[in-house]
């Protein structure tokens, strides 16, 4: 029996997804999203990517809620979690070739605002705080994709890799509790959902520590660099114009 172009594609998205998750501590979710989008369509990617991810990254994310600096995370995940449930709602109304191609964009979007080497050198002020964790979390409920702008704030302040990518852990964390209360509300939580859980779930892991091994010896500079790279190819190939390359 001929293997399925389309779960082939997914679990090698879902296997360089769980690279980059593990390493950065981000980007999953760009890479995931969109590209087994491009076979099953936003509303199973996205539910499946929260399962995924949750029940494997539980053994990152005991070290990483020690290192990571709560008055810096508790501002953002708050208002990510008041703006979650818009995103998902967006997520189950919206045309599912218009959310890629709005998803492969915003992609691209923030990959140049990081890339570009602009930095926050201003305070960071409570209601500017809020507003990047409320963008973050439309973005997570919309396709669990709520990183970047955290990322691009974090990173845009001059942090060190290691502190960023701890931070990261925790506000997943608080955020993934309030994306999967929304989700299973809205009935996102599907047969298909599990099956295709089951099906990726190993080729993430594999990745995720993969991932998580190769940060070990990474410098800040080899942190970003790895990031953009995966953030650009992931982008690009989940546009509706490669459809072709999984018999879509």
């Amino acid at each position: 029996m001929a293997l399925d172009p389309a779960l082939v594609w997914a679990f090698l998205t879902a296997l360089i997804a769980g690279v980059t998750r593990g390493f950065s501590g981000f980007g999953g979710a760009l890479i995931f999203v969109p590209l087994v989008s491009a076979a099953y369509g936003p509303r199973v990617a996205a539910p499946s990517l929260l399962v995924i991810d949750t029940l494997l990254t539980l053994p990152f994310l005991v070290p990483a809620l020690r290192a990571c600096i709560w008055r810096q995370v508790a501002p953002l995940a708050a208002g990510a979690v008041v703006a979650v449930p818009a995103g998902v709602w967006v997520l189950g109304h919206t045309d599912p070739m218009v959310l890629r191609w709005a998803l492969a964009l915003l992609g691209l979007g923030l990959l140049a605002l990081l890339a570009s080497g602009w930095r926050h050198t201003g305070r960071h002020s409570l209601p500017t705080t809020l507003a990047v964790g409320a963008v973050a979390g439309f973005c997570g409920g919309a396709a669990q994709m709520s990183g970047p702008a955290v990322v691009a704030y974090w990173l845009g302040s001059g942090q060190p890799s290691a502190l960023v990518r701890a931070n990261l852990f925790g506000f997943f964390a608080l955020v993934t509790l309030a994306s999967g209360t929304a989700y299973a509300v809205s009935g996102l939580f599907t047969a298909e959902v599990g099956r295709l859980t089951l099906l990726l779930g190993p080729g993430y892991a594999i990745g995720l520590y993969a991932g998580a091994r190769a940060f070990r010896g990474a410098s800040d500079r080899h942190y970003r660099i790895a990031a953009y790279w995966v953030i650009a190819a992931a982008a690009l190939l989940s546009l509706p114009l490669f459809d072709a390359l999984i018999g879509r």
